[in-house]
């Protein structure tokens, strides 16, 4: 995306170099105008002049215009960053999200901006990331589910959104995989038969989904997989034939 020729600030006045209290630092090569400038409203060009000038970036952490305070919070010291959890724009809690340590975060778990929270979400571990299991939003707590100990996705296994549940089914001990496998969602069905053991795997064989019934084909020996080779879906019947013709010995 090209940038605007036009140079203007956060309130859609024309930039004024000669009003700047950094402007010795155009002479110097540390700034220019329409490119990197810390008055202008474009974001990026906000960034350059900080990446250019990262020592006068804790300065403009209070500053009236927010791309101003996130992209300062990119460059600052993060010891100046905490009074930043409560900005009341979310593209700086997002930014400082990304920076601060840990137990900063914990201020931020129920940050009303689910942006802010994916980015938490991310960061934490164990207990602390724990509570965002109820989070209100789906995607929130599938990253959850991606990033918890395996031990405590018990409690996730009712979640009502189908891609939480499937990330559950991918983690979780083998033993609540059965629970999975009777999920009335068939994409949880498939993530939870591809970890089964094969004596958990042998009671999916009339699952109602073709692909289900497909993994106990290719899985499963010979005495599980006779019935399968009149299967209604033509993959699970070639793959059960054929195996069966084999023997049980994989045809992969």
């Amino acid at each position: 995306m090209n940038e605007p020729l036009e140079a203007k600030d956060w309130q859609g006045c024309d930039v004024d170099c000669a009003l700047c209290a950094h402007q010795a630092l155009r002479a110097a090569g540390r700034c220019e105008p329409a490119h990197a400038c810390v008055q202008d409203r474009y974001a990026r060009r906000i960034d350059r002049f900080f990446a250019w000038n990262r020592g006068l970036a804790n300065d403009y952490l209070e500053h009236p215009y927010f791309e101003a305070r996130a992209v300062g919070a990119k460059y600052a010291d993060v010891f100046h960053l905490p009074p930043l959890v409560r900005d009341p724009d979310e593209t700086v809690r997002m930014t400082v999200a990304l920076r601060l340590p840990e137990r900063h975060l914990l201020a931020l778990r129920n940050d009303p901006h689910r942006e802010v929270r994916i980015r938490v979400a991310s960061r934490l571990h164990g207990d602390d990331l724990a509570p965002m299991r109820h989070d209100t939003d789906y995607y929130v707590r599938q990253i959850v589910a991606r990033r918890l100990p395996p031990s405590m996705l018990v409690t996730m296994l009712d979640d009502p959104d189908a891609q939480v549940r499937i990330a559950v089914a991918q983690r979780i001990a083998t033993e609540w995989l059965p629970r999975l496998a009777a999920d009335a969602d068939g994409d949880v069905r498939v993530a939870a038969a591809a970890r089964m053991d094969e004596w958990q795997l042998a009671n999916l064989t009339h699952d109602a989904d073709w692909r289900v019934r497909y993994e106990a084909a290719v899985r499963l020996g010979t005495a599980h997989i006779a019935g399968l080779v009149e299967d209604p879906d033509p993959e699970v019947r070639r793959v059960a034939r054929r195996r069966m013709a084999l023997g049980g010995t994989s045809v992969f």
